[in-house]
């Protein structure tokens, strides 16, 4: 999957059009400073549930889902595989999940388009590699990442039982930081 043989520092093909398509479809917004916090997204609240297509991977099945769940607090996780900072945001993912996934519904979703080098199987690849075990999704329009107002990867969301969204961050969060976030919807 990687084209990284020098270690990361330049962008494969397949990434640089990923990431091309991924900023388009963000507008000019930050991508991946780990540093971007948009507070609570009220424009999200007017738009979820959006319906993503489903993975078959590593904690996750083919199909379609609703975000966020019914009736139930969801993590939501916007990523791109050529996002350094959606890895590391896997490990705080991983750690929470571990902590609440039989309370609350996770759920990853990427909008890179597949076609140019990218397909379903290397996002599978990306996911096992770094620990997904989850609902993986799939958006290539983009749909939800807009319902939420994001501008930036990775992105997060965190809704309560109702739906309604209580928390949004773009950049990467801390395990403390997400624990203390589904926590305090559940």
């Amino acid at each position: 999957m990687s084209d990284e043989s020098d270690g990361g520092r330049t962008l494969g093909r397949r990434h640089l059009l990923a990431g091309v398509v991924g900023t388009g479809l963000l507008g000019a917004g930050v991508v991946g400073s780990g540093a971007v916090d948009l507070g609570t997204g009220d424009a999200g609240q007017r738009r979820l549930p959006v319906e993503v297509t489903t993975l078959d991977a590593v904690g996750s099945t083919a199909g379609t889902t609703r975000v966020p769940s019914p009736e139930t607090p969801t993590v939501v996780d916007c990523f791109a595989t050529w996002c350094g900072p959606c890895i590391e945001q896997m490990d705080a993912l991983g750690a929470v999940y571990d902590r609440y996934g039989d309370r609350a519904a996770f759920v990853s979703v990427t909008n890179e388009r597949f076609g140019g080098g990218l397909d379903a199987d290397d996002v599978r690849a990306w996911w096992r590699e770094h620990d997904g075990r989850w609902t993986l999704g799939h958006d290539p329009e983009g749909d939800l990442l807009a319902a939420l107002g994001a501008s930036g990867l990775p992105y997060l969301a965190v809704t309560d039982g109702s739906g309604s969204v209580v928390w949004t961050h773009g950049g990467v969060a801390s395990v403390e930081t997400l624990d203390r976030q589904v926590a305090s919807v559940l």
